[in-house]
């Protein structure tokens, strides 16, 4: 991923909690021959202290079948985003976007049965924490856990990470507080989203 150097992003543990909190990425590899993407949510885990990303596909995606002889993979993580006006600025210049995005290359290893449902036991549990009656995967019926037998498990070992956290570091103070007013005026949510990573930002 193209990232000029005011726009890259290096606080390690910022790119791991911005992976857990947009973990609905999407997975991209070459399958019979050709770029293939899955949309999948991947949970960010801890194996031999190492960070790996565990997922799983239906056994119906021919992606999945794929990794038996291509193990490399890409996982793109998008965060919040919008259209910055140049209309905001004191100045004449060209509107833009900013956004949040991090890209995790990595060596797909496919999982054994037993180990892919200890995955979705973690997965489950992961997204099930802020439900009112929350579900466990150790609790479902013998008929229900069958479907675990039509996905393909898997974890990939990370050997690269590229983040991108563009909100407009190459504004004056000023121009920057107005581009924050004006995406809270919108009243649109990725907007405010963005206001608010900006507010974050060292000035």
């Amino acid at each position: 991923m193209y990232i000029p150097e005011l726009y890259k992003n290096e606080n390690q543990e910022e790119i791991q909690k911005f992976i857990h909190d947009n973990g609905f990425a999407i997975l991209v590899n070459q399958t019979n021959g050709k770029l293939w993407a899955t949309h999948i949510p991947l949970v960010l885990e801890e194996k031999d202290g190492k960070q790996i990303l565990a997922g799983h596909v239906s056994k119906l995606n021919p992606q999945g079948e794929s990794f038996k002889t291509n193990d490399d993979v890409l996982a793109i993580f998008s965060g919040a985003h919008t259209y910055i006006s140049s209309s905001w600025y004191d100045h004449e210049n060209v509107p833009t976007w900013n956004y949040l995005a991090v890209h995790v290359y990595g060596k797909v290893t496919v999982l054994n049965h037993e180990e892919t449902v200890n995955s979705l036991k973690k997965l489950v549990d992961k997204y099930e924490v802020v439900s009112e009656n929350p579900v466990r995967v150790e609790d479902f019926s013998e008929k229900t856990m069958r479907e675990a037998r039509g996905i393909i498990g898997f974890t990939i070992e990370i050997t690269s990470i590229e983040a991108v956290k563009k909100m407009s570091q190459n504004r004056d103070a000023k121009n920057y507080q107005n581009i924050i007013q004006e995406l809270e005026k919108t009243k649109d949510n990725q907007a405010i989203a963005v206001a608010e990573e900006m507010k974050k930002c060292p000035r």
